[in-house]
């Protein structure tokens, strides 16, 4: 109950600084998971939500071959120039979820001042509390799972911090036991700011809990 209360704060503690300052982006991030740092040549990882390229940049920096998925044009030219040094570096201009087509991504209530600085809350999911869910940016989805099984080996390390459709994508990676042929998965989850996907999250811990998958899908990373 009190990490639950501490993570809980902690959140709406992040979104007011982020709502507070407008015209900071962040150039940096200290990251203290040892599994994002593991990484070296012949590994494969796959980061979904790139954004601005904090992440891609730990999980390339020793040699690994990364694909990055970032939907949101704005941080998508971040993304480019912040990983143009490396050339294991597969930028991808796309959403992922269990389906390909296309979508509205929505963007944060502030995206207005500052398109960089607030790309990093943009969701393909209308409802979620700090975007605007009348208006947005039309953007490619596609089947991160399909994506996963033409790959020519498998995943070291999976990281999704995709706003809301990281249910999706994880149900169907167990689902078609494509789960098997990734290492580790760290994702963000967002039931807590988009009411209708609870549910989905209650489900989720319960599969993972009954698979045994506890070791290998980690839904607390951030």
């Amino acid at each position: 109950m009190a990490m639950t209360i501490r993570k809980t704060v902690s959140r709406w503690a992040g979104e007011v600084l982020y709502r507070l300052k407008p015209g900071r982006v962040a150039t940096e991030r200290a990251v203290d998971i040892p599994a994002f740092h593991a990484l070296g040549p012949g590994d494969l990882a796959i980061d979904c939500g790139a954004n601005l390229g904090l992440i891609t940049r730990i999980l390339a920096e020793h040699g690994a071959e990364v694909h990055a998925f970032e939907p949101n044009p704005d941080a998508f030219r971040a993304l480019e120039r912040a990983t143009a040094a490396f050339p294991n570096v597969i930028r991808h201009q796309k959403a992922v979820l269990d389906a390909p087509g296309r979508m509205i991504l929505h963007h944060h209530l502030n995206y207005h001042l500052n398109p960089e600085r607030f790309s990093s809350r943009s969701s393909l999911y209308g409802e979620k509390r700090n975007v605007d869910g009348s208006r947005g940016t039309e953007v490619e989805v596609i089947d991160l799972a399909e994506f996963i099984r033409g790959l020519d080996r498998p995943v070291s390390l999976l990281k999704l911090d995709i706003e809301g459709a990281e249910y999706a994508v994880i149900d169907k990676l167990i689902a078609t036991g494509l789960i098997d042929r990734v290492g580790l998965v760290f994702a963000e989850t967002h039931a807590h700011s988009i009411a209708s996907l609870r549910p989905a999250h209650d489900r989720l811990v319960r599969t993972i809990e009954a698979k045994g998958l506890q070791g290998k899908i980690d839904l607390n990373w951030k």
